[in-house]
């Protein structure tokens, strides 16, 4: 982690929004790169968001987590992961807002999606159970962490599955977004885009890195808990690269790389716990988590639930001409965060 002890407070503010700055700009772009790269692959929209845009956004975040475990600090390393997929599951349904058609949820539909936000559940379960049982480890490694990482792989494999054979299709309506080709950078090669996607990554994973890092620094100047900090401060900040994609995908015209992008971003963010685990070296992180910790893994659920329920039902168009479910995210993630700000 940065020392940054030796500066002001207005420099690591002003620090924070530069940074945030690089993050929206760039964020935008990469958007943009993963869409023409889901087109010329043939993977399609669903699973580029979920590897590429996914992946790719939550440098910053497991970072932050790691070096966080390494320390020692097991409420803070864990929480910033869980806070890091509740905020972004709200992020989706602020990406509604500006998704002027129809819900985002009716028109992004995809079989992958479904897939993903089902592993995601499974994924955030599989702490829960190992937080009650004993903690068996293995080299100060909870067993349970390798099976993260395995139910992940195998999540990927089934979403490239549903992908090339999908077994049912959601009903197409006119307002229906499919993951159409628009290919507006027929000039560069597949090869091209891949390395300018991976500077972006490298771009905006630093400067989500420096957000997360000032914005830490900044909550402990003001005397916030870890617990505090991890769900609601370092998981936001680190967030913000998640929100810029996911609104830049929704004005590209690309739902379901919006969707894609979120949920395969939060399975892949669920792998910052198993990774803390690794990092940290006095046991088992999942038996040195509170229990407030462990009620961001229920919210989790919750959330990713809700969102799954609106993928299926597919409302068009809802209070604020947002679905339902959307309304329903933002409710809970406020709820969350007043609970968590009432605790301390």
């Amino acid at each position: 982690m940065l020392d940054l002890a030796q500066y002001s407070t207005t420099t690591l503010g002003l620090a924070f929004a530069a940074c945030a700055v690089v993050i929206a700009v760039f964020g935008s772009k990469m958007a943009g790169y993963a869409d023409v790269i889901a087109d010329r692959t043939g993977l399609g929209e669903a699973l580029i968001g979920s590897v590429l845009l996914g992946a790719g956004t939550s440098i910053a975040g497991i970072v932050t987590s790691t070096s966080t475990a390494a320390s020692g600090a097991a409420d803070l390393s864990v929480s910033n992961a869980l806070g890091g997929i509740v905020a972004q599951t709200m992020f989706l349904a602020l990406a509604d807002v500006f998704y002027k058609n129809v819900n985002l949820e009716h028109a992004g539909v995809s079989a992958v999606n479904l897939g993903q936000a089902t592993v995601l559940i499974v994924l955030v379960a599989l702490p829960v159970m190992a937080w009650a049982a004993p903690p068996i480890t293995l080299w100060g490694v909870n067993l349970l962490s390798p099976v993260l990482i395995a139910v992940y792989l195998v999540g990927l494999h089934n979403a490239h599955r549903i992908h090339q054979e999908p077994m049912w299709l959601p009903k197409q309506t006119k307002d229906t977004q499919e993951d159409e080709s628009n290919d507006d950078d027929e000039g560069q090669s597949l090869a091209t885009l891949f390395a300018l996607f991976g500077g972006l990554v490298l771009v905006v994973g630093f400067s989500g890195y420096i957000v997360g890092e000032t914005g830490l620094a900044l909550s402990e100047r003001l005397g916030l808990s870890g617990s505090l900090v991890g769900s609601l401060g370092t998981a936001t900040v680190t967030s913000l690269p998640e929100l810029v994609t996911t609104i830049a995908a929704v004005r590209r015209g690309a739902p379901q790389l919006a969707i894609g992008g979120i949920v395969g971003g939060n399975m892949f963010d669920s792998l910052f716990v198993a990774a803390s685990d690794f990092a940290y070296r006095e046991g088992s992180i999942y038996h040195a988590i509170s229990d407030a910790t462990v009620f961001w893994m229920g919210l989790v659920i919750v959330m990713t639930a809700v969102l799954l329920l609106g993928l299926l039902r597919r409302e068009r168009e809802g209070p604020g001409k947002i679905g339902w479910e959307s309304v329903a995210l933002i409710g809970l993630w406020g709820i969350g965060a007043g609970l968590q700000i009432w605790r301390g």
